[in-house]
């Protein structure tokens, strides 16, 4: 990753290590220049089930959310 690149991913939240490794390992043979099209197919596959992921625990949560009673309301009374 160049300095461009990460600098825009600072701005997005922190890269987990560990996942960045996951997918290298997973979708590259070997490291080179420039990307073939079965890797850079597995990188947009990754990314697109990490997001649907992600979606996904945020709608449970807020489904969560909404089921509890508000903690303010519940100090009122």
């Amino acid at each position: 990753m160049d300095s461009s690149s990460s600098s825009s991913a600072a701005g997005l939240g922190a890269v987990d290590p560990q996942l960045q490794h996951f997918i290298e390992e997973k979708c590259m043979d070997k490291p080179g220049p420039k990307l073939d099209s079965r890797a850079e197919a597995c990188f947009v596959n990754c990314v697109e089930r990490f997001i649907d992921t992600s979606q996904f625990i945020l709608n449970r949560l807020e489904q969560t959310q909404k089921s509890k009673p508000v903690f303010s309301e519940s100090l009122s009374d």
